[in-house]
C-alpha cells in the first residue's frame, strides 16, 4: 500500500503595494490622468500655493507690526503663530474642498448614464469605491504636499519640532480621507450631484462648526463646576473631562488645538497625565490618537456602506 501524496499547501497571496493595485484599477487609472491632464490642475496649485504664500506674508507683517521686540527674542513665537496659521487654513480647506471631489464620484456617472454601463464591466464595487476616492484624494495630498515648505519656514524662526509637523500632517490625511469618504457615500445613495453635495456640506458643516459650538458650551459647564467647587469627586471630574475630549476630538481644528497644548504643557505625544482637583491622576491619550481611531473608522464605515450600496443596485 502506497503512502498518501502529501496535499499541496495553500499559498498565501500577499497583499499589493498601492501602485500595483492602481494599475490594476482602470477607473483609478482613469481618474488620475483625467484631473491631471490639462492647466487646470497646475493652475489650482499655482493659485493655492500663491495664496497660502501670501497668508504666510501677511501673519509675518501683521505679527511684525505689533511687536516691537526683536526677531530674536520673537522668533519662536511667531515660528508657531505661521505654523499654525497655515496648519488652520490646510484644515479648513481640506474639510471643504475634499468632499468636492468626491460627491460626485458616483451621481456624475449617474447623470451621465454611464454609470450602468460601468457596472457591467468585471470592476467590482470594491475596486469602484476605492478606485474614485484614492483618485480624488490623490490630488488633495498633492495640494497638502506642496504647502508643506510653508510649514518648514517656522524652523526658521523656531519654536517648532519635527513632531508637530509630522502631527500635523497626520490629521491632515486622516481629515482629508475621512471627509472625503463623506462625500463618496452620500455619492452613492443619490442620484443628484446636488443633492449629494449639499447633504455632504450639511455634515462638513456640523462636524466643523456645531460639534466645536457642543464642545465648548461642555468646556463651560466644567469650567462652572472647577469654580464653584461641586466636582470634588474625581469620578465627576474624569466622566466630564472623557466626555468633553471626545467631542473635541470630533473636529479636526479643536484636535490641533489640544494636542498642541498636550505637547506644550505635558511633552508628551502618546499618553499623558491628567490630574484632578484633589490630587489624584489618570493617563489619557493625546488627542490625536483618539481623532485618528474615531476617524479612520467612520472612514472604513463609510467606505463599506458605499460598497454595499452599489452592489444593492446590481442585485
Amino acid at each position: 500500500m502506497s503512502d498518501p501524496q502529501p496535499q499541496d499547501e495553500v499559498a498565501v497571496k500577499p497583499p499589493e503595494p498601492l501602485w500595483v493595485w492602481l494599475r490594476g484599477n482602470p477607473v483609478a487609472i482613469k481618474e488620475l490622468r483625467g484631473r491631471m491632464r490639462g492647466m487646470r490642475a497646475f493652475v489650482v496649485i499655482t493659485v493655492y500655493v500663491l495664496l497660502m504664500s501670501l497668508f504666510t506674508v501677511l501673519l509675518y507683517a501683521i505679527y511684525s507690526s505689533s511687536s516691537q521686540t526683536t526677531l530674536s527674542t520673537t522668533g519662536g513665537v511667531l515660528g508657531k503663530l505661521i505654523f499654525g496659521g497655515v496648519v488652520a487654513v490646510e484644515l479648513f480647506l481640506v474639510c471643504f474642498i475634499a468632499p468636492a471631489f468626491t460627491a460626485g464620484a458616483i451621481s456624475g456617472e449617474r447623470e451621465r448614464r454611464t454609470y450602468y454601463l460601468l457596472r457591467t464591466t468585471l470592476l467590482s464595487a470594491n475596486k469602484l469605491i476605492l478606485g474614485k476616492l484614492i483618485s480624488a484624494m490623490a490630488f488633495i495630498l498633492l495640494l497638502l504636499v506642496v504647502a508643506i515648505p510653508l510649514q518648514s519656514l517656522a524652523f526658521l524662526m523656531g519654536g517648532i519640532s519635527i513632531t508637530e509637523v509630522l502631527l500635523s500632517i497626520e490629521l491632515l490625511v486622516v481629515t482629508a480621507m475621512a471627509y472625503g469618504a463623506v462625500g463618496i457615500f452620500f455619492s452613492t445613495v443619490t442620484r443628484r450631484t446636488l443633492t449629494a453635495s449639499i447633504l455632504t456640506y450639511s455634515v462638513a458643516l456640523v462636524m466643523t462648526v456645531a460639534l466645536p459650538l457642543a464642545a465648548l458650551t461642555t468646556f463651560s459647564f466644567v469650567a462652572v463646576w472647577l469654580l464653584t467647587g461641586l466636582s470634588n469627586q474625581p469620578a465627576v471630574e474624569a466622566s466630564v473631562l472623557i466626555a468633553f475630549g471626545l467631542l473635541a476630538c470630533t473636529n479636526p481644528l479643536a484636535t490641533a488645538i489640544l494636542t498642541e497644548v498636550v505637547l506644550q504643557q505635558n511633552n508628551s505625544t502618546f499618553i499623558y497625565t491628567q490630574t484632578f482637583s484633589n490630587g489624584s491622576s489618570m493617563p489619557l491619550p493625546a488627542p490625536w490618537i483618539v481623532y485618528t481611531i474615531l476617524y479612520v473608522v467612520l472612514t472604513i464605515v463609510l467606505i463599506r456602506m458605499s460598497v454595499v450600496s452599489v452592489r444593492r443596485v446590481d442585485t
